[in-house]
């Protein structure tokens, strides 16, 4: 079952999601798991600066997100075949033309046990001209391809009389819950990602390149949240969108409190540590040095929420600014632009640690059970007794 989720529409994220839940065996497995909450609807609040309107990287103008879901079949892997448990989400950085329009971009690796291709160009250049694409380990290449297939589409000259393209595909290994050996991530699957990316609510929890993905021993998956600054400050907005698949039980921390250790329940074993893929975006008047400065704030929020940062994480961020777009192919030798002072940068950082901290707390709490391959199952964080836990 392939699933493509657009907010473009005058539907709403929640009719989506009960429709798709209740549709899908997989997912209606635990009917409970329906009253699924974002973490601040729980009461449980990280930080002092206010989110965004929709409280996700969708506040940040222009910025568009997509997701594809695949979930087939159940029970004993047969590799190559399944079950599946996979998808891809697409990051557009704004609504016109990329590559013509680039933004200034920078980019972090805090552990680098995993894959985030095309950084080095992201790094050298300084800026950002692709979408940014989300899916398992084992199908990097695939979704490359489908990156490349979908901006030969949109400009007939590159690779002719046009530069040729490097596609941005970050990952998280799956395998305990998906077949990932069969690879069933299509070109198509990514085609039809960037083709319903919107703006609006971001699904969360178990969607997209967060399908199968285990956070803390938990469902993980994809988490979003943002932090508008006071107007004295620039009213600058900034949003992170999270691909959770990190840390062990044990260390699971929610506002100083070690939630983990006192959880009941079982939580699911996996061969590797996982990792986390973590995208910062601001409308904030940034340099590419100053967007490396953000990127490397973004693990402060990761470790507020009890990771070590172990040896088989892959921790990979970037970081892009929407303002002060720059031209592919400039008229003129040089440019002018209005960058922030780096003595006003300390508020961002506190935006994107509080944005990456409540985005991974809400790929928890938003996340429903799920069965994988050989029966593997990753229960949902128990909200209820997270709320138990924290007010006491």
């Amino acid at each position: 079952m392939t699933r493509c989720h657009s907010w473009a529409t005058g539907i709403t994220a929640a009719v989506l999601i009960l429709y798709f839940a209740f549709s899908d065996p997989q997912l209606a497995m635990e009917r409970s798991d329906m009253k699924r909450a974002r973490i601040r609807d729980l009461g449980i609040v990280v930080g002092t600066l206010p989110p965004g309107p929709l409280n996700a990287i969708t506040d940040v103008e222009g910025v568009r997100v997509g997701h594809v879901t695949k979930i087939e079949g159940k029970g004993k892997l047969v590799p190559g075949r399944g079950p599946v448990r996979t998808g891809v989400t697409a990051i557009l950085p704004h609504s016109g033309d990329i590559w013509h329009e680039k933004v200034p971009a920078a980019s972090f690796v805090f552990n680098g046990c995993g894959e985030l291709t095309g950084l080095w160009w992201v790094r050298e250049s300084g800026f950002l001209e692709v979408p940014i694409l989300l899916t398992n380990t084992h199908c990097v290449g695939r979704v490359g391809d489908g990156v490349v297939s979908y901006m030969q589409q949109q400009y007939s000259q590159l690779g002719i009389g046009d530069d040729v393209v490097t596609p941005v595909v970050g990952e998280c290994d799956d395998s305990t819950l998906n077949d990932i050996r069969g690879r069933h991530i299509s070109e198509a699957d990514v085609l039809a990602a960037l083709r319903s990316a919107g703006g609006g609510p971001v699904p969360e929890g178990a969607v997209g390149a967060g399908t199968g993905m285990i956070c803390y021993g938990f469902k993980g998956g994809i988490g979003t949240s943002s932090r508008v600054l006071p107007a004295d400050q620039g009213g600058y907005m900034t949003g992170v969108l999270s691909l959770c698949n990190q840390g062990i039980k044990e260390e699971l921390t929610i506002l100083g409190v070690p939630v983990g250790r006192q959880l009941t329940g079982r939580s699911v074993t996996r061969k590797s540590m996982g990792s986390i893929i973590i995208i910062a975006a601001t409308d904030a008047p940034l340099s590419p040095r100053q967007l490396e400065r953000l990127a490397k704030r973004a693990p402060l929020g990761l470790g507020r929420t009890g990771t070590v940062g172990h040896n088989g994480s892959g921790d990979f961020i970037i970081a892009f600014s929407t303002t002060n777009r720059i031209p592919h192919r400039p008229e003129k030798n040089t440019r002018t632009v209005t960058a922030l002072s780096d003595r006003s940068l300390d508020s961002l950082f506190q935006a994107v640690e509080e944005a990456t901290e409540e985005s991974i707390l809400n790929a928890l709490s938003q996340a429903q059970t799920m069965e994988g391959r050989d029966g593997n199952i990753a229960e949902a964080l128990p909200l209820d007794q997270v709320k138990t836990i924290l007010h006491h």
